[in-house]
């Protein structure tokens, strides 16, 4: 595991910003409190503009056996973080340190299912932050829906646009299924998502069932927000659900759902709140004294 700023396996990883106000970081973390989501999300922007001074369990920094330190919470396993010299110096930490910014760490521990923990020496504990939201500060908080998520199988009457993807979808080879939840984000408005599975992934055959979808989503209903997810993308909360609760509707190789496409659709699972984001994310003290980290984190993937 090397230094913050090294090349990783998923391309050029920034570096610690320059002058960043680990202040920002502080006083959004202050503001988080439960069913406080407009704080908690500003939260995450602060840790995506920012910078944390990680724990290290083992090794110095950018040594290749350099590891942070693990807290397990509720059986979920959290890397410990500081944010700031100061909370540094308050924790009591004497083992090695690495400064590295939000969004390089947010990338490192998602990608092996590991979430973030600010400040686990402060009164009450500090803030978790769990690896489905490190995907989004990773990723662009305005491009992954904020969790917790509550997915259900759509409700929704939307027949001339189910019809088109069924009728169409056998001509599009690339497609080789496809899934349908109804997505109610903690934030923001509810939406359609459709799960595509496909045999091909090129850019002509993603540009093909691009152009299927906006076919169809010429025939949905005027107000109807719909949003395409990639079956398999293996980090994403209604893709996990999809695969684990519907059936797909359109299937190439099987025959379709039972059900007909105008719905609405019997709910055969009960809708899954918070589904992929692991919560709370405050009010867990660590143990006391000096038992968090309780063993090493295994390290960045393909540092």
């Amino acid at each position: 595991m090397n230094a913050g700023g090294a090349p990783g396996a998923w391309g050029p990883a920034p570096g610690p910003r320059p002058g960043a106000d680990p202040g920002v970081l502080e006083r959004a973390l202050r503001e988080v409190a439960p069913e406080r989501y407009d704080a908690y999300e500003a939260l995450l922007g602060a840790l995506a503009e920012g910078q944390v001074w990680m724990l290290l369990w083992h090794g110095q920094p950018g040594s290749p056996d350099a590891q942070y330190g693990n807290m397990d919470i509720g059986g979920l396993g959290y890397a410990p973080a500081v944010t700031s010299p100061e909370q540094l110096a308050a924790s009591g930490w004497s083992r090695a340190h690495e400064l590295i910014s939000g969004r390089e760490i947010a990338a490192a521990l998602y990608r092996t299912r590991w979430g973030l923990w600010l400040n686990p020496h402060a009164p009450g504990g500090g803030v978790g932050i769990p690896w489905a939201d490190l995907r989004r500060v990773a990723s662009g908080l305005d491009r992954l829906p904020a969790g917790p998520l509550q997915l259900s199988e759509p409700q929704v009457q939307a027949a001339q646009f189910y019809s088109v993807l069924e009728q169409q979808a056998p001509s599009v080879r690339p497609v080789k299924s496809l899934r349908r939840a109804w997505v109610r984000p903690v934030v923001d408005e509810p939406y359609l998502a459709i799960g595509l599975e496909l045999y091909d992934t090129s850019p002509p055959a993603v540009e093909a069932v691009r152009a299927l979808m906006q076919r169809a989503i010429a025939q949905a209903p005027p107000g109807l927000a719909v949003s395409t997810v990639a079956m398999s993308d293996e980090y994403d909360p209604v893709a996990l659900w999809m695969r684990a609760y519907a059936r797909p509707f359109y299937h190439r190789e099987a025959t379709p759902a039972p059900y007909p496409v105008s719905g609405p659709y019997p709910v055969a699972y009960p809708p899954q709140p918070s589904y992929g984001y692991p919560m709370p994310v405050q009010g867990t003290p660590p143990a006391t004294g000096q038992g968090w980290p309780q063993q090493p984190w295994p390290g960045r993937p393909g540092r």
